[in-house]
């Protein structure tokens, strides 16, 4: 028996930033190291998401209690995947998927599956004394990411009367990863004092991000390029612009509904031309989930109209799932994806749709969830794959932080054997 192999397998309720329930399992070799994995929760989720199996149990956590999951990791998988070494992560993640059996993980939960992948992953390289973005993939470069920073809240993520989910700023002008969470810090915290000088609430959103009742979703675009120019930075220089506007949570009967802020309606072509107007009036790099899930036509109107322009990025639409990235390819919907390790529910999984994406010219964009615990596997991830952005949230919330303060520690690490993604990752948009 291997030093590597999985002796043991624990797993437990925890809490994650919203103080909901989430999975935690801990994985033990035979050598006597222990790594564990706890796993984020979206608010907003795309329909074909691998399922995060609740209890549905209304006595515990309103019914959010992840029990079952739990317990399939103790009583399903931990028989199966114990014995198996950790070393070997395509044969755990293979034998995780067939024990499972179903399209969406239905049965056991990807948030079961996935704890028990990723603590083999963070096992396996805690053995061989490598950096857990080393043992995922090894180089002799690595990229830091640009990270594409939610300042200001909206939609699900915030009890406001903003329809754009996030807006968020993109220091891609930086000298390095380290002085471009300086400057994002800045202007953060410039926009705080902004806020409160004209009255607006500086209290913050699910993701880190300020959450004020505005008077329009442009209002909240023209006071971030006041941050910017405040904190001594230029918007479309140094710092840009990024939306994830999660129009399929205001997608109603064929039609885009902005509830919470107007009222208006819109319909393909209104929507195609409010777009058009925020990037022709601003420093606009990047929207993610531009139209629903639902609307195909839409997103393939978008990418033909917006996509020499910008960065057009498929969240809920692809769902890190590579038959639904195969598609969206051959459709041209879209440009880029998001990559959430938790839609799909493996990381074998997870780095076979970057790898295609990446092979297609999709840039990747690893991602956090809004309900996030203190795990910074994500940002490992990004380096390890060379994907040259991330989103993780603001530069508040120590959930979020771990993930810059770890990207951090990662650049120090690699030294010369690591760059900055910097402005290169939007050449193609930046006039």
């Amino acid at each position: 028996m291997s030093e590597t192999t999985i002796s043991e397998i624990k797993s437990r309720e925890i809490l994650d930033s919203r103080g909901n329930p989430t999975i935690c399992t801990r994985i033990f070799l035979k050598s006597g190291i222990t790594q564990e994995a706890s796993i984020p929760s979206g608010a907003s989720t795309g329909k074909r998401e691998a399922l995060e199996l609740r209890d549905g149990d209304p006595s515990r956590y309103l019914g959010k209690g992840v029990l079952t999951a739990v317990n399939n990791v103790r009583n399903i998988i931990a028989p199966e995947i114990t014995g198996l070494d950790a070393l070997k992560q395509a044969e755990i993640d293979k034998r995780l998927i067939e024990l499972d059996g179903t399209p969406s993980k239905k049965k056991l939960g990807a948030n079961a599956i996935l704890s028990v992948s990723l603590a083999a992953a963070q096992g396996a390289a805690k053995a061989l004394g490598l950096e857990l973005f080393e043992y995922i993939e090894k180089k002799d470069k690595y990229l830091l990411p640009v990270p594409l920073i939610n300042i200001l809240n909206g939609g699900a993520h915030a009890d406001n009367n903003v329809d754009i989910q996030e807006f968020m700023i993109a220091p891609a002008g930086g000298i390095n990863f380290s002085e471009s969470i300086r400057m994002a810090a800045e202007v953060f915290q410039q926009l705080k004092k902004i806020l409160k000088k004209k009255g607006y609430s500086t209290a913050v959103g699910d993701e880190g991000g300020f959450a004020p009742n505005l008077k329009s979703n442009k209002e909240a675009l023209d006071i971030i390029l006041a941050a910017i120019e405040r904190a001594g930075y230029k918007a479309g220089s140094d710092i840009f612009l990024a939306l994830d506007a999660a129009a399929s949570e205001f997608f109603q009967d064929n039609i885009y509904v902005f509830h919470k802020s107007d009222g208006s309606r819109k319909n393909i072509d209104q929507m195609i031309k409010f777009y058009s107007s925020l990037v022709d009036n601003y420093p606009i790099v990047s929207i993610e989930d531009g139209f629903s899930e639902d609307d195909w036509e839409g997103w393939k109107i978008m990418t033909d109209e917006l996509g020499q322009k910008i960065q057009i990025v498929g969240d809920d639409i692809f769902v890190t799932n590579l038959k639904i990235l195969k598609e969206g390819i051959q459709r041209g919907i879209g440009n880029s994806i998001l990559i959430k390790l938790n839609q799909i529910g493996s990381l074998s999984e997870t780095i076979e749709t970057v790898k295609y994406a990446q092979k297609h010219n999709y840039p990747c964009v690893i991602s956090h969830r809004s309900g996030e615990t203190s795990s910074t596997f994500i940002a490992d991830l990004s380096v390890a794959l060379n994907t040259g952005q991330i989103k993780t949230g603001s530069v508040s919330r120590s959930e979020r932080v771990a993930k810059y303060n770890r990207l951090m520690e990662i650049e120090e690490i690699l030294g010369e054997k690591g760059s900055y993604a910097g402005k290169k990752v939007f050449q193609k948009y930046i006039t």
